[in-house]
């Protein structure tokens, strides 16, 4: 009877000794030495590669916003503010999810096909919009112009990039609205355009929150 007691309280004592070793090398040491290693080699990325304004971090580079005018009395959808460039489309999850406007408490696509009736209307009425948005006095959009990413959301519905072709498309409507030339905001969007991965990997891509602050700057000199 004292052996099997013995055996059984030696046992629950091997046990729980295993568990707080473990609990101490995965729980604590291993996620100390991991998070160390991450800021001293990757700080920004680590940190969420957050991006800095005027002394104070205004999002991250790899999540989008929005650019918005504030909403009137009555509307439920508020208009682009046509002084920034703008992202693409914020679908996110769809018009009758959490998600519908870079709300950041979800991420994913519409999850609509491709012949989707509604998926069809939403690209046809972004179209129109991007071509009557970004077409001021002496520069007319072309629809043949308009670039995918200017119409469809991504999988996310939260990115934070868009195409050179996009960023192209919006430089007239850019230059009217804030004063600027048509040189000077191109020369603004050649400079935040990256090019792809290691030379061949994605496609080149511009962050619209980089680009925004760097035409803040500018607008401000001005």
């Amino acid at each position: 009877m004292n052996n099997s007691v013995s055996n059984t309280a030696r046992l629950l004592w091997a046990g729980l000794r295993a568990l707080l070793v473990l609990t101490l090398v995965t729980g604590v040491i291993y996620p100390l030495v991991v998070t160390g290693i991450a800021q001293g080699i990757f700080p920004g990325k680590a940190n969420g590669s957050e991006i800095k304004a005027d002394g104070k971090v205004v999002g991250s580079s790899l999540i989008g916003q929005s650019y918005n005018l504030p909403l009137k009395k009555g509307q439920t959808t508020a208009d682009p503010d046509l002084k920034w460039f703008q992202g693409r489309p914020q679908n996110g999850l769809g018009t009758n999810s959490i998600n519908t406007q870079y709300s950041l408490i979800l991420s994913g696509a519409t999850n609509l096909s491709a012949d989707s009736k509604v998926l069809l209307q939403q690209v046809k009425d972004a179209k129109a919009a991007v071509i009557k948005d970004n077409s001021v006095p002496g520069y007319t959009v072309k629809a043949s112009q308009v670039p995918a990413d200017a119409v469809t959301s991504s999988g996310s519905g939260l990115d934070p990039d868009i195409s050179p072709a996009y960023a192209d498309l919006q430089v007239h409507r850019i230059a009217e609205k804030n004063g600027l030339s048509v040189a000077q905001v191109q020369k603004l969007v050649d400079e935040h355009t990256d090019g792809r991965t290691l030379g061949f990997i994605g496609e080149p891509t511009v962050n619209v929150l980089e680009l925004n602050i760097a035409l803040k700057s500018l607008v401000t000199k001005s």
